[in-house]
């Protein structure tokens, strides 16, 4: 009886863990991301705080990330400087940057609201020598809303509320991806989730229970 009191605990075990996946959340927010030689993207290690050098590509892409292990999906137009900033003129003293904005799909928007456009937007800011890339979007996509972490929330006012939010079974893109951001991290501190950890220790209430209601009947 011991012996098939332990399989089922470790039965109902390894259900939990198998279960796992459908407890994951994700994280609704604005990825960063550098732009580089081929139009590549690759995930920025600085936000809005790094100063891009003159002739720089940064895209951001709002999108849903399934979880701190999955990846947030990139812009979906390339990192094409002349494309972007062709157009626009040099000038003395000031310095050009290429923005991508991505505004993602419906399925990743905030219930009650929607994209404000489609395709990704484009725009190239020309600013000071030594601006930040949050100055740089301030010229051309405003309002811009932050949180008390300096956790970029909106561009061009999208989303109008929330700010890298927990999503459960969030919509993860099948493109090119990078992690979720430091302050859904923060959150869900990288380990496993409250939901797994009750369930194992449910499992393990049970299998005691029976193991004990077992040595009763055994006596």
């Amino acid at each position: 009886m011991p012996a098939f009191v332990a399989a089922l605990a470790l039965g109902g075990l390894l259900a939990v863990v198998a279960a796992a996946p459908a407890l994951a959340v994700g994280y609704r927010y604005w990825s960063f991301w550098d732009g580089g030689s081929g139009g590549q993207w690759t995930y920025a290690t600085q936000g809005p705080s790094a100063r891009p050098a003159d002739g720089s590509v940064r895209g951001f892409r709002f999108a849903v990330s399934q979880d701190e292990a999955a990846r947030a999906a990139q812009p979906r137009t390339g990192a094409d400087f002349a494309a972007v900033c062709g157009a626009t003129a040099p000038v003395e003293g000031r310095k050009r940057v290429a923005l991508v904005l991505d505004f993602g799909l419906p399925a990743d928007a905030p219930a009650g609201e929607a994209p404000p456009q489609d395709a990704p937007r484009t725009a190239c800011a020309q600013v000071a020598p030594d601006a930040t890339t949050a100055e740089a979007l301030a010229e051309v996509a405003k309002p811009l809303r932050y949180n008390g972490a300096a956790l970029l929330c909106a561009i061009s006012g999208y989303p109008k509320q929330g700010c890298g939010d927990q999503v459960a079974g969030g919509s993860a893109q099948p493109s090119a991806q990078s992690p979720a951001p430091a302050a859904a991290d923060a959150e869900s501190g990288g380990g496993p989730s409250a939901g797994l950890l009750a369930g194992v220790a449910a499992v393990a209430a049970l299998a005691a229970a029976a193991f004990w209601q077992s040595r009763r009947r055994t006596r």
